[in-house]
């Protein structure tokens, strides 16, 4: 029957009370005006019709979804600017030359790869999400590319864009206090974004099995990512922790690491220390930051011959090819991959590995010399 309006003893709002087409409704309209509420009541009803006939896909707009992924734990970074462009349009009505539009005007000035990180991205992970919930359609999104030619824009050279050499990433990482260099270790063994890390907790890692889990990645899917062997001493003495529902990465003080909704900072102080005692050392080293871990870790495994199909899994990289979407690698492919990163003799001699955890605990100030 169709929806009509009712009021509940004591209460001044109307209600909406029937079916459609078996969809059935008992809401309030949250208004004590009966013309307000039998618009509402008008416009229900054709949303349901059509939810009837088609499916929930036909009536979720970009802010439901967005709404659930952050509710799963989604991550809110860049989010809002475009929950503010893209809110209230239904998923079924986005197409690519919307998002490209969208993306322009946000981000008139920026690069291709900003638009990319800032709109792109998030935007495919909260898609990636309502697929998942059957509201919306599996579509291979284009992403921005550089453009063609000799022209180039000049920008400013910024370290964590390129990938390091490990024995350089060695070099670097030992002229850090240990909490923060136990951070670097364990983000170029995995590949891990620093935010990731910076969230890991204890039952998302399983030693014996070698093995990390990120309920939620920036693509918007939980994943697994393979333990280096190397780490194997770094993770069992960290676990040992008293309170173990907190982070597993912490400040010398004992903090978990700041999650920063508009950037990374979480490491620059210790990242500017290494930088300085290099210098004074007349072995200046300024092109290592977090993500440059992330970076040498995708390199170094395609130098070693690893599939891209494994790469990717290791790495949560969001695929284009529609048929890798649905790709899945069992572990011991990632573990054997993962584990033919090179470890240096200067990184497995460092102090710190005899006590992690102990050793966590100490600090050496920003001008100070490394021990």
């Amino acid at each position: 029957m169709p929806l009509k309006l009712v009021r509940r003893p004591g209460s001044e709002s109307w209600y909406l009370s029937g079916d459609v087409r078996g969809l059935k409704v008992r809401e309030s309209t949250k208004t004590s005006d009966k013309d307000t509420a039998e618009m509402i009541r008008i416009i229900r009803e054709r949303e349901l019709l059509e939810e009837s006939v088609f499916g929930r896909k036909a009536r979720v707009n970009f802010q439901e979804a967005a709404d659930a992924y952050l509710h799963s734990g989604g991550s809110s970074r860049y989010l809002s600017r475009m929950t503010d462009a893209l809110g209230s349009k239904l998923l079924r009505e986005i197409n690519q030359r919307d998002l490209d539009a969208l993306a322009f005007k946000v981000y008139k000035d920026a690069l291709p790869e900003t638009r990319n990180r800032q709109f792109y991205t998030p935007f495919i992970a909260v898609w990636n999400y309502a697929v998942k919930n059957e509201w919306a359609d599996l579509r291979k999104w284009q992403r921005p590319r550089k453009a063609k030619g000799t022209a180039r824009r000049k920008t400013n050279s910024r370290s964590g864009g390129r990938p390091v050499e490990y024995e350089r990433a060695a070099t670097f990482v030992s002229n850090m206090s240990p909490a923060p260099a136990m951070v670097m270790t364990a983000l170029f063994y995995t590949g891990m974004r620093p935010i990731e890390l910076f969230m890991l907790e204890a039952p998302d890692v399983d030693i014996d099995k070698r093995w990390i889990v990120i309920g939620s990645s920036k693509t918007g899917d939980p994943r697994g990512v393979p333990m280096h062997d190397f780490l194997v001493p770094l993770f069992t003495s960290l676990l040992r922790r008293k309170d173990r529902k907190r982070q597993i990465f912490r400040t010398y003080k004992g903090h978990p690491y700041t999650i920063f909704e508009a950037g990374g900072g979480q490491l620059k102080g210790s990242i500017d220390g290494a930088r300085q005692r290099l210098s004074r050392a007349n072995a200046p080293i300024r092109d290592i930051s977090p993500y440059t871990a992330r970076h040498s870790v995708s390199t170094q495994l395609v130098i070693n011959g690893v599939h891209p199909h494994i790469k990717d899994q290791i790495l949560g990289h969001a695929v284009d090819d529609m048929s890798r979407h649905y790709t899945h690698v069992p572990r011991e492919p990632l573990l054997r991959a993962i584990n033919t990163l090179p470890v240096p003799d200067l990184w497995r001699s460092l102090d710190w590995w005899r006590d992690p955890l102990g050793a966590s605990k100490c600090h050496i100030k920003w001008g100070d010399p490394q021990p």
